[in-house]
């Protein structure tokens, strides 16, 4: 079997002013030294890491980060250091909490025809961002096509997010998460929400499939998981992760109810209920009666156009015609009208919290 190692190369111009602080002040080995009259190198190895330590190297001493669940306790307390070749060491956060940014509230309004560019993300997905400004880092919407079919080049991954929701708008796509069993396949009008760090991967798509993704906050940080291999031995469909619980929502098994809007119906997908009310989601359909003018007090109300057209009016603007793949969202105390809806209007709601008060005004 053919050993192979890597390392990072850093100059330096008196190896003896680094050795003793690699290996007593970073608490890194020692692993080669030489030449032994007059050493020029040395490697030392630590938290995954192997340094090579070179008189003479033209390189820039560059930055190395370490990062431990105690970082005060690491270097007497020092976060910042620069060795005696000039590397600079930063002494970070192991696993930093996830931080949400206070919501910048404002009325926003994106549309398919505006033509906003689509991204080539992760595992060769396009994303078309449904929120520009993201409300101050609070949330992203993106609208992710798979033109071409076939397998999905993934890994096993999780997200370190507040919330996340999965909609299968268009197509279906092949899925797989940690504790739930075998993959399973989530068709068009379907959604799952991924609670907080919970394994999964996407394993194959349908021609054109279309899914929007919701995640809390804007900025989350997506972690590969090589030791895990899905579907893994324990299924616990119930299993709590970090307070919410895996949520396959199916369209044929839904009850449609009245809305908190009149003249419109939805179906819950129990988002809410399974997150202890951190974010609901609801699919809206025309309902019976007029539309009204409301506003409400959810911190985020983002929506999504699936089906038909609708006008948008808001409070001291134009009214807005809105069709498929347009998005927008209304912040608080903000009155709108949903008006002239087609009969096969379709809207996908996303609300954090998932429960809020919504106040019907008069003309």
């Amino acid at each position: 079997m053919v050993e192979t190692k890597a390392e990072i190369r850093l100059p330096t111009h008196e190896l003896r002013d680094d050795i003793p602080f690699f290996t007593r002040v970073l608490k890194m080995r020692m692993d080669m030294i030489y030449p032994a009259d007059d050493p020029t190198v040395a490697v030392f190895s630590g938290y995954g890491l192997r340094v090579r330590v070179e008189k003479g190297a033209v390189e820039p001493p560059g930055t190395l980060r370490i990062l431990s669940d105690d970082p005060d306790a690491f270097a007497d307390g020092a976060r910042i250091l620069t060795a005696p070749n000039g590397t600079r060491v930063e002494i970070d956060v192991l696993a930093p909490p996830l931080v949400m940014p206070d919501t910048v509230h404002s009325f926003v309004v994106r549309r398919l025809a505006d033509q906003a560019p689509w991204i080539i993300g992760r595992a060769g997905m396009h994303y078309r961002d449904l929120i520009p400004d993201r409300l101050g880092g609070s949330i992203i919407a993106s609208h992710i096509r798979i033109p071409d079919g076939g397998p999905v080049p993934d890994q096993v991954h999780y997200h370190t997010v507040g919330f996340q929701l999965i909609f299968c708008y268009r197509g279906w796509v092949d899925l797989v998460y940690e504790d739930q069993g075998p993959p399973f396949r989530l068709h068009a009008g379907n959604c799952v929400i991924q609670p907080p760090e919970i394994r999964h991967r996407v394993l194959y798509a349908s021609d054109n499939i279309e899914v929007i993704e919701i995640g809390v906050p804007a900025e989350h940080v997506t972690t590969i998981d090589h030791d895990m291999t899905l579907p893994n031995d324990v299924v616990n469909p119930g299993r709590s992760f970090q307070g919410q619980r895996f949520v396959h929502h199916q369209a044929d098994d839904a009850t449609w109810r009245d809305f908190r809007l009149p003249g419109y119906q939805s179906r819950d997908t129990t988002i809410a209920a399974h997150t202890g009310d951190v974010a609901g989601v609801h699919v809206v359909r025309r309902g019976q009666g007029l539309p009204v003018w409301a506003a409400h007090d959810s911190d985020i109300l983002f929506t999504f156009v699936m089906d038909g057209w609708m006008v948008l009016k808001g409070e001291g603007r134009d009214p807005i015609t809105l069709r498929p793949g347009d998005a927008f969202v209304i912040p608080p105390g903000f009155a709108t009208r949903y008006s002239d809806p087609s009969e096969d209007l379709e809207l996908l709601e996303v609300s954090l919290p998932g429960r809020f008060e919504t106040e019907l005004r008069d003309e």
